[in-house]
Parts: C-alpha cells; structure tokens; sequence
C-alpha cells in the first residue's frame, strides 16, 4: 500500500531563561517526495548557543535545496551541512564576544529511504511499530563509557558528567559524525530527533511507544509534558521532531510521488 508522512516539531523553553534549541522541518523545493528534518541544541552563553543553532539550521536548508541526487550522494550532502555549519559557528568566535558551540541531527528522507547524520548528544531514534531499531550514539563522555562497558543506560541518565560533549560544532577540534541510513521503509516506520532535554527523561521503549501509539503531534505533546513532569522545575531546552509512515487513505498523494505532511 502507498505510504504517505505524518510530522511534527516542537519545542518548549523548559525552566531556562533563553531557548537555544532549534528544530525544523522542511520538503525540497523542487523534488517531491524529498524532505529534511534537522534540530541543533546551541550552547555558549547567552544568545551564543542560539546563534550557533541557528546556524545549523540554516546551513541544512542552503544545502538542502541545492541537492542533486542524480549527482550527489546523501553523505555527502549531511556531512557538507555539519562541517560548513561549524566553520560558520567557529568564524563567529572572531566577529563576537561569546563561544557559540552546538549540537547537529540531520535527516534526509527521499523516496524509499531514509539518511542521518548527528554530532553531539542530541539523538535519532527510529522505531519500527513499538520496537527501536536503532538510535545514535552520542558523541559525550558518558556515552563513550557506556560503548567501553564501564556504566549502563541507568546509570548513564543520572550521572553527573552527563553533560560533557567529547564533539561538537564550533569546537577547536572537527565535529565527529556519526551516519546512519534505512531503506525498504515500511507504514510503521518512524524517526524521532530530539535534544538531551527531551530523552533525558525516557528509556528507549518509553519513546518508542508514545510515538507509535499516537499520531505525530499529539504524541510529541505527551512527551514533552511528561520531560517537564520529570524535570521538576530543573528543566532544559526541549526540542522535538517526530516523522512518522504510515499507509496513504484514498484519495491521498503518496510516497514517492509526493511527501504529504501534518504538523
């Protein structure tokens, strides 16, 4: 059966002063069926991290739209976008006071497949039905000693060095990314990009149930509800973007001939 895309972005300031995160959702201007999403977590200081975020995003729509499948390939294209976006991010430095530094997760999805690329601690998840089929590992301290078999998952959400990023945009050193691809995709699959202010609070399943359960937007408010629940008032940033198949009703364009989309 045709398969056609349900999605969904949000974001809420959490308990911080200034919102630094940004999350964005866009088709191709030219080719259907081809969309992206992309979500950047800034950091730096006040207005540097949204800068940085900022950047990330519009660097991902520039390249975005001058994409050529027939002549480029998908990785390169996402790796174009994080590395211009942090030469960006870094020359900044020279031209303000601040030390802007952010976070990058970038989905392209054209017809009968799906490409990431993250840098940082903010995640992909795909799901399959209420099952996780993979998600990023993030680019931090603890996430290495996790990899290193040194701390588990339950332990790796309230350790007190969660935070410390080994890579990131703006950095003195070349962002670390980390690719992913699926095809064959299938009416169940779905994708969920989302900043350390939203997982945080999760297990995998957690995740991967509420966005099966129910449809893009209201699920990315449950989730977010339930993160400023948990948070207590000691919240973070939350941004969110939720892609969803799922079967084409009749009379509805569908994969690949168009991306039909609900926000």
């Amino acid at each position: 059966m045709p398969l056609t895309v349900e999605t969904c972005v949000a974001r809420h300031l959490g308990d911080r002063e200034e919102q630094q995160d940004r999350v964005s959702l866009f088709p191709h201007p030219s080719r259907p069926g081809m969309m992206m999403a992309v979500l950047a977590d800034g950091m730096g200081g006040h207005s540097g991290g949204a800068m940085a975020a900022e950047q990330v995003v519009i660097k991902a729509r520039q390249n975005f739209e001058a994409f050529k499948p027939s002549s480029e390939e998908p990785r390169h294209l996402l790796s174009s976008i994080v590395n211009e976006a942090h030469l960006v991010i870094r020359l900044t430095r020279f031209t303000s006071e601040k030390d802007p530094h952010s976070t990058a997760v970038i989905l392209m999805l054209q017809p009968g497949r799906v490409d990431w690329v993250h840098c940082g601690d903010s995640r992909l998840y795909h799901f399959r039905g209420d099952a996780t089929v993979s998600r990023t590992l993030d680019h931090s301290l603890v996430g290495e000693l996790q990899r290193k078999g040194r701390l588990d998952e339950a332990s790796a959400l309230n350790h007190p060095q969660r935070n410390v990023l080994l890579s990131c945009l703006g950095s003195d050193r070349e962002p670390k990314l980390g690719f992913g691809h699926v095809e064959s995709l299938i009416a169940g699959d779905s994708f969920l990009l989302c900043s350390d202010g939203l997982w945080a609070y999760f297990s995998d399943d957690e995740l991967a149930a509420t966005v099966n359960m129910f449809p893009a937007r209201e699920a990315a408010a449950k989730l977010i509800a339930a993160a400023r629940e948990r948070a207590e008032g000691a919240g973070d940033n939350i941004s969110v973007s939720i892609i969803k198949l799922v079967d084409a009703p009749n009379g509805r364009e569908a994969l690949p001939a168009g991306v039909s989309t609900s926000r």
